[in-house]
C-alpha cells in the first residue's frame, strides 16, 4: 500500500528524544528521512543504555527506525555549507537545538527558508522560541514541572514526575501534526512556514484540560489524587484477596450503579454514594473504602469475571512482562522484530498508524553511524566518490 507521506523528504537535526520521535513518526507515515548526526559520536542516545548484545543502545533503536544517517560537522563551514544545500532539496526540516543555536550556526528558519521558501522548518526546545524563558534549557522533567503536570501527580504528599518522557514525545507528537498540517497548507498555497513548538507548552495544553478548570472556575489548587482520576469517581487500584491489584474505572452514573448492584451493595444507590458526580467527588473516600473492602473478599479473577458480566471497566494490574507479551498488542502488530545489522534481531514498538489505504510502516532498521553517506552526498547534492572521500579525510563528515 501506498503511504500518505511518500515522496517527502525531511532532514532532521535532531537528537535524543522529542525530535527523533517527530520524524520517527513521519518516516512511520511514509516520509524520506535524512539524519544529519555528528561525526564519531552521532546522535546524543546513541549508545544509551540498555544496550543490545551489538552495544547499539535500545531508545536509539525505537526512535530512528528507518531513518538515512549522514555525518556532518556543522561547526564547519563546509558542514554548514552541505546542510544548506541539503535544505534546498527537502520539504521538511527539523530541529531541536536550544533557541539561538541554529542561529550561531547560520542556519536558522530566516536564512534556510530563504533558500527554500517552501520549506517547512520546524523547531522543538523546552520554551520556544519566544518568551522570558526561551534561553533556559530544558529536559523533560523540567518541562513536567514547568507545565503545571508535576504539580497534579502523584499523591497528596508527594508529587512525582510522570515516568514516560511526555514532555519530549507530545512534543514530537504535535510537531509531526503541525508539520503534516503545514505540508496541507503548502499542497493548496504552495507556501512553506516556520513552526516553534515548546515543551512546556505541549505540557500545559495536557495538563489543562482536566486540571485547569479548578483554577480558573473554582479558584482552588487542584488534588494530587495517586491512580485516582480527577472527574471518574470511582477510579483506583484496589489490592485484592490473593494479593494482586485490580484497576477498577466506573467513569459515568450508570457503571457506578451497575457496580454496586454487582458488589450486592444496591442499597448505596440511592445515597451520595450513588448520586452526581459532584456529590460522588464529596464522598471519594467514603466510595473508595467501600469498593476497597469489597476487592479485598475476592481474588482477581473473581473481581474480573463479575465486573466483565455486569460491563463495569476493570483489569488486573499486569506486570511491564506481561504487557510486553500482551495477546492484544501482539495482534494489532504493536511488538514487532527489526533486523539491526550490528545487533541482529530486536523486539520493537510496532506502528500505531491502522489506516486502510495508507497504514504506517516501521518495521525497519535503525541505521548505523553515517550509513548513508555515499548514498545521499552522491544522490542528492551529485558530490563525486573522490569529493566524498576528501570531506572524509577532513573530518566534515
Amino acid at each position: 500500500m501506498a503511504s500518505v507521506l511518500e515522496g517527502i523528504k525531511v532532514l532532521d537535526l535532531t537528537s535524543v528524544y522529542s525530535g527523533p520521535f517527530c520524524t520517527l513518526l513521519l518516516k512511520d507515515l511514509g516520509a524520506e528521512v535524512i539524519k544529519l548526526e555528528r561525526p564519531e559520536s552521532g546522535d546524543l542516545i546513541r549508545y544509551d543504555i540498555p544496550h543490545t548484545e551489538g552495544n547499539e543502545g535500545g531508545p536509539f533503536i525505537n526512535l530512528n527506525r528507518g531513518k538515512k544517517s549522514i555525518t556532518v560537522d556543522l561547526k564547519s563551514e563546509k558542514g554548514r555549507n552541505i546542510c544548506k544545500e541539503l535544505a534546498k532539496k527537502v520539504d521538511v526540516l527539523v530541529e531541536n537545538f536550544s533557541p539561538g543555536t541554529m542561529a550561531k550556526l547560520g542556519l536558522d528558519s530566516d536564512t534556510i527558508c530563504a533558500l527554500n521558501p517552501k520549506l517547512i522548518y520546524a523547531s522543538i526546545s523546552a520554551y520556544g522560541q519566544t518568551g522570558p524563558l526561551r534561553d533556559y534549557p530544558g529536559f523533560d522533567p523540567v518541562a513536567q514541572a514547568m507545565g503545571g503536570m508535576t504539580a497534579v501527580t502523584g499523591f497528596p504528599d508527594s508529587p512525582v514526575r510522570a515516568a514516560v518522557s511526555i514532555g519530549d514525545f507530545s512534543s514530537g507528537f504535535f510537531a509531526t501534526l503541525s508539520i503534516v498540517s503545514a505540508l496541507y497548507h503548502r499542497l493548496q498555497t504552495g507556501e512553506g512556514q516556520v513552526i516553534d513548538i515548546s515543551m512546556q507548552d505541549c505540557i500545559w495544553q495536557l495538563t489543562s484540560i482536566e486540571f485547569a478548570p479548578y483554577y480558573f472556575l473554582n479558584h482552588v489548587t487542584p488534588p494530587r489524587l495517586g491512580n485516582g482520576h480527577a472527574a471518574m469517581i470511582p477510579c483506583n487500584l484496589y489490592p485484592t484477596k490473593d494479593g494482586e491489584r485490580v484497576y477498577i474505572n466506573a467513569g459515568v452514573l450508570s457503571q457506578v450503579h451497575r457496580l454496586y448492584t454487582a458488589m450486592g451493595r444496591e442499597d448505596l444507590i440511592d445515597t451520595p454514594l450513588g448520586a452526581n458526580q459532584n456529590a460522588r467527588f464529596q464522598h471519594r473516600q467514603e466510595i473508595d473504602d467501600v469498593i476497597g473492602a469489597w476487592v479485598k473478599t475476592k481474588n482477581t479473577q473473581e473481581i474480573q469475571d463479575i465486573l466483565k458480566k455486569a460491563d463495569v471497566p476493570c483489569t488486573r494490574l499486569p506486570s511491564f512482562d506481561e504487557v510486553c507479551n500482551d495477546p492484544q498488542l501482539l495482534s494489532r502488530n504493536m511488538i514487532i522484530e527489526v533486523e539491526q545489522s550490528i545487533s541482529g534481531k530486536v523486539k520493537v514498538p510496532g506502528s500505531l498508524f491502522k489506516m486502510s489505504k495508507t497504514p504506517g510502516k516501521i518495521d525497519y532498521p535503525a541505521p548505523f553511524l553515517g550509513e548513508n553517506n555515499q548514498e545521499v552526498l552522491s544522490g542528492m547534492l551529485g558530490l563525486s566518490e573522490q569529493e566524498i572521500t576528501r570531506l572524509d579525510e577532513e573530518g566534515i563528515i
